[in-house]
């Protein structure tokens, strides 16, 4: 699998043409350090003036380079497609070499890290409903209203394994077309695209 760069990703790692490999190591540990604890600016305003450049270069090159190394290790890219990848951003032999180093030495690394950031969204654990009808009113005496109420049980999967729940209210129609609307992105997954797309991305 071929990695596919847009024009502002290249535009941002072609600053690394005037870096040398230990340059790349530095970027690549602040680039690890962005995704465990975000972007720290006195880091890239160290690493400006080192390098005699503009603040806003160094910021760019990290993120085009965390960009790189975490699209790479997320597919777990083989060292050859990980080389045709970084072919096409026109760089020498010796960075593309660099490249693949940093990546090699640290992919592993970057799915943990990548695998810690994911959301902890609660899952189902239960579903209680009722419906209720409104027959009359004090200005309309005969009426038939409908409405269903929905209490969904949650629990997050976190240390304590806590519950929660979520009342909800509708009437039939709506939740008909709620039904549907689910049942048809159920069908969706079963397709051969939808199964492409989820092997690529876990």
């Amino acid at each position: 699998m071929l990695l596919v760069l847009s024009e502002d990703h290249k535009a941002h790692l072609s600053f690394l043409t005037k870096a040398d490999g230990s340059v790349i190591e530095e970027f690549g540990r602040i680039a690890l350090e962005f995704l465990r604890k975000g972007a720290n600016p006195k880091i890239y305003e160290g690493a400006a003036r080192k390098l005699c450049v503009p603040v806003g270069m160094v910021q760019h090159g990290v993120e085009g380079l965390m960009f790189l190394m975490t699209e790479s290790s997320k597919h777990m890219i083989s060292e050859v497609d990980f080389m045709d990848s970084v072919l096409t951003l026109g760089f020498g032999e010796e960075l593309n070499q660099s490249l693949l180093q940093l990546y090699m030495q640290h992919k592993h690394q970057v799915r943990c890290i990548l695998s810690q950031l994911l959301c902890n969204q609660p899952a189902y654990h239960n579903l209680e409903w009722r419906l209720d009808v409104q027959l009359a009113s004090r200005s309309v005496r005969q009426q038939i209203i409908p409405m269903v109420t929905i209490r969904l049980l949650l629990t997050s999967y976190d240390a304590n394994s806590t519950h929660s729940c979520m009342d909800l209210q509708t009437d039939p129609s709506t939740l008909l077309h709620v039904i549907s609307t689910l049942e048809a992105a159920l069908a969706a997954m079963k397709t051969s695209h939808a199964r492409r797309i989820l092997r690529n991305i876990k």
